[in-house]
C-alpha cells in the first residue's frame, strides 16, 4: 500500500491492532478448556499440553501443537534427492496420479467386463490377481480381451506362478503388437512376500534370474513387487511395515545384481507398495519417509539418485464387514493421504472387499472417489502440498528415523528372510497388534458403526468370496473390528436361533437428567456386542419394569448421587427379582454391593460384551 503524496509503501501489518499470542497464552486457554470437561486433574500443576499429547504405535510422541520451532530436517526440493517431497519435479500435476483398480474374479468373462467398465470411467492401470483360486492364468488374454495394455498398464500378482503369469501377459501384448520397448506394467514376482503369506521358504534368485532375461528386452517393464501390505495386515505399526518394505527392497538389490544387472538396473526393477489408511497424517508421512530412506539405501549401494516408485493401496486392516458403508469414508481419507504423501499410483479397495467380490456399485464408488479427488478437489494441483507442515515435516522425521532402526534391526538378524524364518519378524508384529488389540478393545481406537455408533438393525452384506493367490500359513492376516464383529455374529446366531436378540435391562436411577448420558453411553456399548438395550427410562419402580422386561441381566444407570443413594438397595431388589448379573454404567466404587461388572469410558469392553453374552447364553 502506498499513502497520498509519499513515493514508498507503507508496511502492512495484519492484525496490528491485537497482541501477539504467545505459547503460554495459548496453554491457558487450553488449560480452561481441559478444566470445564473435567479432563484436568483437580490440583494438576504441570503443562496442560501433556494431556493432549499422545503416542503411536512406533513410541513417536505427536504433540498438540506445532510450530516454526518445531525445526526438522530438510526435505529438499521435489524431484531431487533424498526425494521427500516427491519422486518428479512435477509432481502429479497435469496428470494425476495413477488410478489403479484391483481384480481378482476368477471368471475371465466378468473380469473382462468389469475392467472394461473401470477403464472406460476413469481408471490408468489395472492390478489383476491371477493363479490360485483367482483368475487363470490360461485365461489372461480373456480378461485382457479389448484392453488397450500400451495405454492401460497391466500389474499381475501372481503368487507362485509369477513367471508362468509373465509370459502370458507378454504374450498377450505382442499379439496386441506393442513394441517391446513400450511395454509397461509390473509382473509382480515377490518371493518375499510369498514366504510373509506362506510361511514356505521362495528363492529370491529365480525372480531376479526373471527379471535379468526381461529387463534388456523390456526396458519399461517392472519386474519385482515389494510388498509392505502383509506386515501391515498382520497388525504391525507404520515403521515396522517400512522396515520391512526396506529390507525386502535391499534383499531383491543383492539378488538382481548377482543375477548380472547394475545397481541401477536393478533399482529400476522394483516398485513398492504401502497401505494407506484413515489415519491421514501417518499415511502423508510414511509414503513421504519411505522415499527418503530408499534414497539413502540407493547412495548407499551406488545407485544414482532415483525416486521410489510407490503404490498405495487403501488398508484391508481397517475395513469393516458391519456397516461396511461407513469404509467409504475410511478409504477416501486414506485416497487422500495417499495422494498428497506423493504415491505415484492408488487402489482405492471397494467398501464391500472385507466381505468378499466388490459388485459394480461398489467398484462405481471406489473408482469415483479417486476421480473426486483429482477432477473436483484437484488434489494433484499443487506439487507436495502437505511440504512445509511443521507437523507433517516432524512426523515424517521421526517416522523415517523409527522404520530405518526397524530396518537396521532386520539386516542385523540377517535380512528379511532370515527373521521370517526365524520368526522374530512375526513377534515384532504379533507384540504391536497384542498392544493394538488392548485400544481397539477398550475403544481406545474406536471404529465407527462397529465398537462405536453400532446399528442392530443393519441386514447383513452379502458378497462371494474374495479369492487368492496365495494360500495361507504364514503371518496373520487381521482386521481391527474383527473381535467386536464376531460378537455380533454370535448374536445373529442367537437371534436366528431363537427369534429374539440377548438383551440387557438398563435400570435407570433418578429423574430423566441425571441418568440420560450413562444409560445412551451404555446402550451404544452393549450394541456394539449385539446386545440388545432395554431402556424404560424415568421409572419409580426399575425392580418391577426389570421383572415385567423379561430380561435376565441388568445395569444400573445414573449419576453418582443417584448410585450413592439407591445402587445397593435397587441391586439387591434386581439379584431378587433374577437378575443373574447386574452391571453398573460407572467407574468401580468399593461402596457398591452386588455389582459384577462395571461399563465406563476406557473399560475393556470386548471382556465386559464377552462375559455378558456368555451370561446370557448366547453361545
Amino acid at each position: 500500500m502506498t499513502q497520498a503524496g509519499t513515493t514508498g509503501p507503507e508496511e502492512l501489518t495484519l492484525a496490528a491492532e491485537f497482541d501477539a499470542p504467545t505459547r503460554a497464552d495459548w496453554q491457558q486457554l487450553v488449560a480452561g478448556v481441559l478444566k470445564k470437561s473435567g479432563a484436568l486433574p483437580e490440583g494438576f500443576t504441570g503443562d496442560p499440553e501433556s494431556l493432549l499429547t499422545s503416542r503411536t504405535y512406533d513410541g513417536i510422541e505427536i504433540q498438540p501443537l506445532y510450530t516454526a520451532e518445531d525445526e526438522a530436517p530438510p526435505a529438499g526440493f521435489p524431484g531431487l534427492s533424498p526425494f521427500v517431497r516427491g519422486a518428479k519435479p512435477e509432481g502429479a500435476v497435469g496428470t494425476g496420479w495413477d488410478v489403479r483398480v484391483l481384480h481378482a474374479h476368477p471368471d475371465p468373462a466378468v473380469t473382462n467386463k468389469a475392467v472394461l467398465a473401470d477403464l472406460e470411467h476413469g481408471a490408468n492401470s489395472v492390478w489383476l490377481r491371477v493363479g490360485g483360486d483367482a483368475l487363470p492364468v490360461d485365461k489372461l488374454a480373456d480378461a485382457l480381451n479389448e484392453v488397450y495394455a500400451d495405454l492401460a498398464p497391466v500389474v499381475l500378482e501372481a503368487g507362485e506362478q509369477y513367471e508362468a503369469a509373465a509370459n502370458a501377459l507378454l504374450e498377450v501384448l505382442a499379439e496386441k503388437n506393442v513394441p517391446d520397448s513400450e511395454v509397461v506394467g509390473t509382473i509382480g514376482a515377490d518371493p518375499i512376500t510369498l514366504r510373509a503369506r506362506t510361511g514356505k521358504a521362495h528363492e529370491t534368485a529365480k525372480a531376479a534370474a526373471l527379471a535379468a532375461r526381461l529387463a534388456p528386452k523390456y526396458p519399461k517393464l517392472r519386474t519385482i513387487v515389494v510388498d509392505g501390505l502383509p506386515y501391515h495386515e498382520a497388525g504391525g505399526s507404520d515403521a515396522q511395515e517400512l522396515g520391512a518394505a526396506i529390507a525386502a527392497g535391499v534383499a531383491y538389490l543383492r539378488a538382481l545384481t548377482e543375477a548380472g544387472l547394475s545397481v541401477d538396473e536393478a533399482a529400476a526393477q522394483l516398485e513398492f507398495r504401502f497401505a494407506a489408511t484413515a489415519d491421514q497424517f501417518l499415511t502423508i508421512a510414511k509414503l513421504r519417509a519411505a522415499r527418503r530412506i530408499w534414497s539413502r539405501v540407493a547412495e548407499v549401494a551406488g545407485a544414482a539418485p532415483h525416486g521410489m516408485k510407490q503404490h498405495a493401496v487403501t488398508s484391508t486392516a481397517m475395513l469393516t464387514q458391519r456397516d461396511p458403508w461407513v469404509n467409504m469414508l475410511r478409504t477416501t481419507v486414506a485416497c487422500f493421504a495417499a495422494g498428497v504423501g506423493g504415491a505415484d499410483a492408488v487402489t482405492v479397495l471397494p467398501f464391500d472387499a472385507a466381505i468378499g467380490q466388490p459388485d459394480v456399485f461398489s467398484r462405481r464408488i471406489a473408482r469415483n472417489t479417486q476421480a473426486i479427488l483429482l477432477e473436483e478437489s484437484k488434489l494433484s494441483g499443487v506439487i507436495d502440498p502437505a511440504g512445509g507442515s511443521w507437523y507433517v515435516e516432524n512426523l515424517t522425521d521421526a517416522l523415517a528415523n523409527a522404520a530405518w532402526r526397524e530396518f537396521t534391526e532386520l539386516e542385523r538378524q540377517g535380512g528379511i528372510e532370515a527373521a521370517l524364518e526365524s520368526g522374530a519378524l512375526g513377534e515384532r508384529l504379533a507384540a504391536t497388534w497384542a498392544e493394538r488389540s488392548k485400544r481397539l478393545a477398550t475403544r481406545k481406537d474406536p471404529i465407527t458403526g462397529v465398537s462405536e455408533f453400532p446399528d442392530l438393525a443393519e441386514k447383513p452384506v452379502e458378497r462371494p468370496p474374495l479369492p487368492s493367490t496365495v494360500d495361507g500359513g504364514g503371518l496373520p492376516k487381521v482386521r481391527y473390528a474383527q473381535e467386536f464383529e464376531s460378537l455380533r455374529d454370535r448374536s445373529d446366531a442367537h437371534l436366528a436361533a431363537t427369534g429374539e436378540r440377548p438383551k440387557v435391562f438398563l435400570a435407570t436411577l433418578g429423574p430423566l437428567a441425571s441418568h440420560t448420558a450413562r444409560a445412551m453411553f451404555t446402550s451404544n456399548l452393549l450394541q456394539a456386542g449385539g446386545i440388545e438395550p432395554v431402556n424404560p427410562g424415568a421409572v419409580e419402580d426399575p425392580v418391577a419394569a426389570f421383572r415385567e422386561s423379561g430380561a435376565t441381566v441388568a445395569c444400573l444407570c445414573g449419576s453418582d448421587k443417584s448410585y450413592a443413594a439407591q445402587a445397593n438397595d435397587v441391586a439387591a431388589g434386581l439379584r431378587e427379582a433374577g437378575a443373574k448379573t447386574v452391571l453398573l454404567a460407572g467407574k468401580p466404587a468399593e461402596s457398591y454391593r452386588g455389582i459384577s461388572g462395571y461399563a465406563y469410558t476406557g473399560c475393556d469392553a470386548l471382556a465386559v460384551l464377552t462375559s455378558t453374552l456368555e451370561t446370557l447364553g448366547v453361545k
